[in-house]
């Protein structure tokens, strides 16, 4: 898969932008804070929906557009799938100037304080965002990586919640459900702890967590296999040998309960078994204190935990095996090349692992690239490359 044409009007600091994409590499130069990171950014919102950086969805919005009667900011790109071409499109729009929240069509998006409303279109159809993902796969690479390694435990189980929905539509679905129910089940046991509600009631909601959770965690547990089995090689030559990488998923139900099971029916008998055992803490505490959303994915090298206990240098060499595992993962199983977004990351690594990953990634369809100096990279690899030059909103193309 590769992108043919990026789009993009009001989207950050690109008022309007045409641009015809090269199907190998392409590396982008620019000084900070001139749109590299954007045209990145908006690849991604167009292969998840979401943006990888925003807090705000109307961040997204130029400013400019922002004091017009119609702030809206439009991406669209033109790809080709297995010979299949797609035509995707995202239409983000804020509220107006003195415009009233009520003004806004039911099924608004709202994120944050400010109310925006977001169009999906794949080859002209209005769709939804869950029909999106997974039209094309991207692998984003970028210095903030690290902190999947050593960040808190939501990032990693977001990672492998987008990983596993860039290939597996039924689950993101699954985890769609997966999150009502929570909200539902968290509801009713604060309505349990203030007597307005019955602990019986917990029967129902009980079950749905079961079904719709384990099938999340043995797919979760899955994909971890088939990372640690990819990443440990990968890990070997950009360690030069230092540390054997093991990436492990741990079950938060497993705390409550000594048994385990590999299987789907065993990890269901064991998670219901623990919410059993925990019921009074939970309706205590008024949240559901096990389950996916609890669960963790930890690194490690020759046993020593790398989030607690590994320098920066580790947990950027462990960062990185996980993305180039990720990569192929997401290759064996659509059998088609991701496309892969590498932000700025060659500034974070010594020559030895540059080589490695400049190596590694020209293996793909399509590669794009940003970079603020191409010294960071190889002459025989800026040959094979097609090079743009970005500056404050404009991109035109590069010679060397």
């Amino acid at each position: 898969m590769f992108i043919r044409h990026l789009s993009l009007a009001n989207f950050r600091n690109y008022t309007s932008l045409e641009l015809d994409l090269p199907e190998h590499l392409a590396v982008f130069q620019g000084d900070n804070a001139h749109g590299k990171s954007n045209l990145l950014e908006a690849i991604y919102i167009l292969a998840t929906s979401r943006s990888p950086r925003a807090n705000n969805e109307r961040e997204l919005i130029n400013w400019s557009a922002l004091e017009t009667a119609l702030p809206v900011c439009r991406l669209a790109a033109d790809a080709e799938r297995a010979g299949r071409k797609l035509r995707l499109e995202v239409a983000i729009r804020g509220k107006a100037p003195g415009e009233a929240l009520e003004s806004y069509p039911t099924g608004r998006a709202v994120t944050g304080a400010s109310t925006v409303q977001k169009r999906i279109r794949i080859n002209g159809a209005p769709k939804r965002a869950a029909d999106l993902i997974g039209q094309i796969n991207v692998v984003p690479f970028s210095a903030q990586d690290i902190n999947i390694i050593g960040g808190e435990p939501a990032l990693r189980r977001r990672y492998l919640d987008i990983t596993n929905s860039q290939v597996d539509n039924h689950y993101l679905r699954q985890l769609q459900r997966y999150q009502r129910i929570l909200w539902q089940r968290n509801r009713l046991l604060r309505l349990i702890a203030e007597h307005r509600s019955s602990p019986d009631e917990l029967l129902y909601w009980d079950g749905e967590m079961v079904q719709t959770g384990t099938y999340i965690m043995v797919q979760r547990e899955n994909t971890v296999d088939e990372l640690n089995n990819l990443a440990q090689d990968i890990h070997s030559e950009l360690s030069g040998g230092q540390g054997r990488l093991s990436l492990m998923y741990n079950r938060s139900l497993d705390r409550e309960n000594s048994e385990g099971g590999a299987g789907i029916e065993e990890i269901a008998d064991l998670f219901s078994r623990a919410l059993n055992s925990i019921r009074g803490k939970e309706i205590a505490q008024g949240i559901s204190l096990i389950g996916p959303h609890r669960d963790e994915l930890r690194f490690l090298a020759d046993k020593v935990d790398l989030g607690i206990y590994g320098s920066r240098g580790q947990q950027r060499t462990a960062a990185l095996s996980l993305k180039l595992a990720e990569a192929r993962f997401i290759l064996v199983k659509t059998e088609d090349h991701p496309i892969l977004l590498l932000d700025d990351v060659l500034s974070e690594l010594d020559s030895r692992r540059r080589s490695h990953l400049l190596q590694a990634v020209s293996q793909y369809r399509q590669v794009l690239m940003t970079t603020t100096d191409l010294d960071y990279y190889e002459p025989d690899f800026l040959k094979q490359a097609e090079l743009y030059r970005v500056k404050q909103g404009c991109v035109e193309p590069l010679q060397i």
